[in-house]
């Protein structure tokens, strides 16, 4: 099977090009830059030089492919510009007869729309691919556990011994590793009789913050505090790594998920019904941060 990968260059899908050499696929890997050949290449793919807005280009590289993992980019300048992106790939998809979509949304998509750029794109992709005639499943992930590598997080852990993140101490959350999100995407590469139907898919344990720093403290050893990080602090540490405009758009998603008077669910009690139709091994959080001990130990 041959399959072609958008989103490998960043964390939410790079394992998605392992978890499908595992089951024997032929694996290509999209990327806007050259720069990213060989990162994509150590991991097994074959690198395919393309721009989710280029809808010429989107064509020619689905030619001949069996199914597509779709990922919206996260950091766009403009997150309107995503459902655009999105309908190319998938315009060009139907175009060339491929024979499965599975879409990673990055997140639990919202009942409806939140007057939120980047997760209202979401809703009008899904309804697209629902209507596109190309058999697809939708992967939705809670948060990734990948999140707590970025310097906003692992600073703290280093110098002050709390776990930082921006949601508030009482708010649970399923965190999941990338590698499994990765998993369950190529799991329903093979399972077209899945077609149509969506996942919610969450990290085994529903964590609120101090849970969080129990499971860092069994990672690493040591007495970990959790720390709830004002949404504006996150916002400026994070314009450092996606720029300014970006950077406020995940803020203002983190400031309303605050400002609610119910938090929206981060997890799926329901975890086991997933795993009975794409059985994945899920990771525990405290085995993540031992994997990633390193991250957080000076």
């Amino acid at each position: 099977m041959k399959i072609l990968v958008f989103g490998a260059t960043g964390s939410q899908q790079f394992h998605v090009i392992g978890e499908a050499k595992n089951k024997g696929a032929e694996v290509y890997a999209v990327t806007s830059s050259e720069k990213n050949f060989s990162k994509l290449e150590g991991a097994g793919a074959i690198p395919v030089l393309g721009d989710m807005s280029d809808k010429a280009k989107m064509k020619e590289i689905t030619k001949g492919i069996d199914a597509v993992a779709l990922l919206i980019p996260v950091s766009l300048p403009n997150p309107a510009d995503g459902f655009q992106l999105a309908k190319n790939v998938i315009d060009a998809v139907k175009e060339n007869g491929v024979k499965m979509i599975v879409w990673n949304t990055s997140g639990f998509l919202a009942p409806q729309k939140l007057g939120i750029p980047m997760e209202d794109v979401k809703l009008d992709t899904k309804e697209y691919l629902k209507n596109c005639g190309v058999p697809y499943v939708i992967i939705e992930p809670s948060i990734y556990a990948e999140n707590l590598l970025a310097p906003y997080t692992t600073d703290y852990v280093k110098k002050e011994r709390k776990v930082a993140y921006p949601t508030p101490e009482n708010m649970p959350i399923g965190y999941i590793a990338s590698r499994d999100v990765s998993a369950f995407v190529v799991e329903a590469i093979y399972k077209p009789e899945l077609s149509g139907q969506s996942f919610l898919v969450s990290g085994p344990d529903d964590l609120k913050g101090n849970g969080l720093a129990e499971k860092f403290s069994i990672g690493l050893g040591e007495k970990i505090d959790f720390y709830a990080m004002p949404p504006q602090e996150f916002g400026d540490k994070l314009s450092i790594l996606v720029g300014e405009e970006s950077a406020r758009g995940v803020q203002g998603y983190y400031e309303m998920l605050a400002s609610l008077p119910v938090y929206p669910t981060k997890f799926n009690p329901k975890l086991q019904e997933v795993l009975e139709k794409l059985p994945v091994k899920m990771t525990p959080i405290e085995d993540w941060v031992k994997i990633h001990k390193d991250f957080f130990i000076n």
